[in-house]
């Protein structure tokens, strides 16, 4: 697990999340519902992690929705901070796009 995702959980768990505008609309484009993300966030497998991101540390999850459909969910912390956990975006995978069971970009 990554260290970001670890703080991530963390803060969660402790329900300090903020969810970013784009992060509203996408979940909304895709029907998505914020509590089953957040509700979901404990069996996410970590994707690919940018600790050196610009903006701040932040990582890419593969999540499931409620009927356990993949999700990709990008968290991160504003650079400077500790908290709160912000939910960047959320969306719904293309097939066509990844393998492996949605962990690995196809080029």
């Amino acid at each position: 697990m990554s260290e970001t995702f670890a703080i991530i959980c963390e803060l969660v768990a402790a329900r300090q999340v903020q969810l970013s505008m784009h992060g509203y609309d996408e979940l909304i484009n895709d029907n998505l519902l914020a509590r089953e993300i957040l509700a979901g966030i404990a069996a996410g497998v970590v994707v690919d992690d940018y600790p050196d991101y610009h903006k701040g540390a932040c990582t890419l999850v593969l999540q499931k929705d409620q009927l356990g459909n993949p999700v990709h969910v990008v968290w991160g912390l504003a650079k400077g901070t500790q908290a709160p956990a912000i939910l960047v975006t959320a969306y719904r995978p293309d097939p066509a796009r990844w393998a492996d069971g949605f962990t690995r970009r196809l080029k």
